[in-house]
C-alpha cells in the first residue's frame, strides 16, 4: 500500500496518522503541500527521519520545485511525474487527504 500524503505537517496531523497505521515498508509518498515535511530544519524534520527508519519516503520535485524548496531531509527519494505513476502502478493506493 502507497501512503500518500497532501497536507502541509504545519496545519495538519496526516503524516503522523499515516505513520501509525502504515506497516513496516509500506512506501509514504509526500505531494502538494505534503512536501513541506520533506525539508530539513523544520519543525517535521525528527518526524520524516524516524519514518525513513521503517519506510521509503518519497517526494514529487514538482510539488517541491514550484515551492521553492531546496534541503530535504537525507534519505528522502524525489520522484518526477513517471516516478509518481511508476509508483502508484507498482501499490494500491491509500490518499491520506
Amino acid at each position: 500500500m502507497l501512503y500518500m500524503v497532501n497536507k502541509s505537517p504545519l496545519m495538519f496531523n496526516n503524516l503522523e496518522s499515516a505513520l501509525r497505521i502504515a506497516p513496516a515498508d509500506a512506501p509514504i509518498l509526500l505531494y502538494e503541500d505534503g512536501v513541506y515535511a520533506a525539508v530539513k530544519g523544520a519543525a517535521s524534520e525528527a518526524t520524516i527521519e524516524s519514518a525513513l527508519e521503517r519506510h521509503p519516503v518519497y517526494a514529487l520535485k514538482p510539488d517541491i520545485d514550484a515551492r521553492g524548496l531546496t534541503a530535504l531531509v537525507d534519505g528522502i527519494e524525489t520522484v518526477d511525474y513517471d516516478g509518481f505513476v511508476a509508483l502508484l502502478e507498482a501499490h494500491h493506493v491509500a490518499p491520506w487527504l
